[in-house]
This record gives C-alpha cells, structure tokens and sequence, in this order.
C-alpha cells in the first residue's frame, strides 16, 4: 500500500531528533504562545492573586530564587560551598534520583530479563510479581521513613521502587518478544550457553524496548521523587511544599518549572543517545 507524501513527511518529521525544521518550530513557539496568553488571562481572573501566579510572576520568582544564594555541602567531601538556592536545591534532588533510578533501573533490567529468559523463574516469582507491582512507589514511603528516616536515602529508595518495575516489564517484554528464529540460528552457529544467548541474541533483539522503558522511568522518577520530597526529604519537591504553606505560590511554579527544565534536558539528551545505539538496527 502506498503512502501519501504528506504522511510520509511527517513520519519522518517525528523520527528526526533534534528537530530543526521550520514549521515545527513555528508551529510550537505558537502553541507555546498561546498556552502563556491562556495562563495570564486565567491568572487576572483569579482572586486573589496568589492563588493563581501570573506567567510573569513565576518568572520574577523564578530569577529571585536563582540568584539568591544558599550553602550546599557536597557528599563524601563534606566541603561547603556557595551557590544558588535554586541549583542546591535541585543538586539535593537529584543527590537521591540519580542513585535510585540507576540502581532501579539496572537491577530491574536485570530481573526482567531473568524473568522473562527463564521459564520456571517466571513460574515461581509471577504470583509475587503480581502482587508487588500494583502497589504505587509513594504507598512505600511509611517504610523509607522507619527504615530510612527522612533523608536522601528513604527519597532515594521511593525512586528506586519507581524505576525497578518499570524496567522490570520493558525487559521481561523484550525478552518475550524475541523471535525464535534468531535463537534457533543463533544455536546452530554454536551459542549454547544461556549467557551467550543472552549476550548476543537477546539484548540486541530486545534493546528498543529496553531503553524506551528506561527513558519512560526518566520522566514517571521525576514526578515519584518530587511526591517523596512532599514527606520532608530535601529538594525541589519539599521547596514546593514549603512555598505553597507560605502562600508563595509563584515560587511553588517556579520550582515546578525546574522539574520540567530538569525532564526536557534529560528526555531530550537521551533520545539523542538512543538514537545511537540503535542506528545498526536500521
């Protein structure tokens, strides 16, 4: 069946990144556009105005905040130094989100694939699978408090649960999703071992799926490490809290932004590298 240029064009649209043409670029700083205009007029209807901050005061906030400085005491040197509140802020954060998600996400990539490669571990851990995996990262923070207290390591082991099952899934259905003839090729060129198999048939066949569960648990540990921080740990999550308890709304939307400034650089500088290691495929 053949495709229409227009529909072919934009495909191609959506697989480019990064993306420099025009119209897309129009098109968004529009729609952009748009969606501050919507924001200011909702905002002028609204009183009083705290409860609404304007695009404009979020922004003053914003500035406020990055130019006011704060002390960050830097971990395992134990050295102070002075910098802006809002990047010792964010540095708290991701102090206990770059931990959690990469041990998350390498231990449930590693589980899935176990899952999903053996057949009688899947018999034997499928009922207790089914049962942990309902239950939301931000339900465990009662124990990261007595096990952990509040801090960095009970916030990072809330994003540690977060990022483990959403690999745990994007792994077990990659490995699923092999197809049988490359294993059976695969054995009668001499892969016999389980690790050979895995190695050299498994992973490359399963890699899209792989890295697009890893890059979704960037996004979904975003918004769990912020909800862990509502419980007292420190980072942009507990500034949001503590803000809006002062009615300093537009400093809560200023921190907001953080978070999606954080998603947009990480997202984005991801996609590039995924786009790496998959070019062979095409």
């Amino acid at each position: 069946m053949s495709v229409g240029t227009g529909d072919a064009d934009s495909a191609t649209e959506k697989r480019s990144f990064p993306d420099l043409n025009p119209g897309r670029i129009v098109r968004g700083t529009l729609g952009t556009a748009g969606f501050l205009v919507l924001w200011w007029v909702a905002s002028s209807l609204v009183e009083p105005a705290y409860l609404l901050p304007s695009p404009a005061a979020a922004a003053s906030a914003f500035v406020e905040q990055l130019t006011m400085s704060a002390w960050f005491t830097v971990p395992l040197v134990g050295t102070e130094i002075r910098t802006s509140r809002m990047v010792v802020k964010l540095a708290q954060t991701l102090l206990h989100y770059v931990p959690g998600l990469l041990v998350g996400a390498s231990s449930g990539i590693a589980f899935g694939i176990a899952l999903g490669w053996s057949g009688r571990l899947d018999d034997a851990l499928t009922p207790v699978v089914r049962v942990l995996r309902p239950i939301p990262p931000l339900a465990w923070v009662v124990f990261a408090i007595v096990w952990f207290g509040i801090g960095h390591a009970g916030a990072a082991f809330i994003v540690f649960v977060g990022a483990f099952w959403i690999n745990v899934y994007g792994a077990y259905s990659g490995v699923e999703d092999t197809p049988g003839r490359l294993t059976e090729v695969a054995s009668s060129l001499g892969v016999r071992a389980d690790l050979g198999m895995i190695r050299h048939v498994v992973l490359p066949s399963a890699a899209p799926q792989i890295l697009t569960s890893f890059r979704t648990s960037i996004g979904r540990c975003l918004m769990i490490v912020v909800g862990a921080e509502l419980f007292g740990a420190p980072g942009v999550g507990y500034e949001i809290l503590n803000a809006s308890n002062n009615l300093a709304m537009d400093t809560s939307v200023a921190y907001m932004l953080v978070i999606s400034l954080v998603y947009l650089v990480t997202d984005g500088a991801f996609r590039g590298l995924e786009g790496r290691m998959l070019a062979w495929r095409e």
